[in-house]
C-alpha cells in the first residue's frame, strides 16, 4: 500500500477545532487505513500555526506513529530550491516543495491537502499532478 502524503492545512484543522476545516479532517484521519507520510517543514508550519494547546497533543500522535516523517538530507535541498525557484511566481514555500520532492523521489502520485490552488499547479517530474485525496 503506498504511502499518502500530508500537508500542513490538513493537520491544522484536524487539530484546531475552531478550524472550518475540523470536521473534514477529522473524518478523514479517522478513516484513513494507509501510511501517513510528511516531512520536518510541515511539522514546523503545523506547530507554529495551530493552538498552543494542540501541540503537545499533535507532536505526541506524530510520536506514536501518527505520521512518517521523511528525513530530508543535505542532497534534498538542491531540488527543493530548484522547485521554489521553478514556482517562485505563486510562491511556493519550503513545506511544499519538500512535498513535492518527497513525491518525486519516491514515485508518490497522491497528497492530503487544503491548499487545491498550489497543487493543483504543482506538478511532478513526469508533468502530472498529485491526486489530492482529501476531496476525491
Amino acid at each position: 500500500m503506498s504511502k499518502l502524503l500530508v500537508d500542513t492545512g490538513p493537520l491544522i484543522a484536524w487539530f484546531d477545532r475552531s478550524d472550518n476545516f475540523h470536521d473534514r479532517c477529522r473524518s478523514f484521519f479517522s478513516s484513513v487505513d494507509r501510511p501517513l507520510l510528511t516531512t520536518w517543514p510541515v511539522l514546523t508550519e503545523v506547530c507554529h500555526l495551530i493552538p498552543s494547546y494542540g501541540v503537545n497533543r499533535f507532536m505526541r500522535w506524530v510520536a506514536l506513529g501518527g505520521l512518517e516523517v521523511q528525513e530530508l538530507g543535505t542532497t534534498a535541498i538542491t531540488g527543493i530550491a530548484n522547485l521554489m525557484e521553478r514556482y517562485s511566481d505563486i510562491p511556493m514555500d519550503l513545506a511544499d516543495a519538500s512535498l513535492v520532492w518527497v513525491a518525486g523521489q519516491w514515485g508518490l502520485s497522491e497528497i492530503v491537502t487544503l491548499d487545491r490552488r498550489d497543487f493543483g499547479i504543482y506538478r511532478l517530474p513526469g508533468g502530472e499532478a498529485l491526486i489530492n485525496q482529501l476531496f476525491t
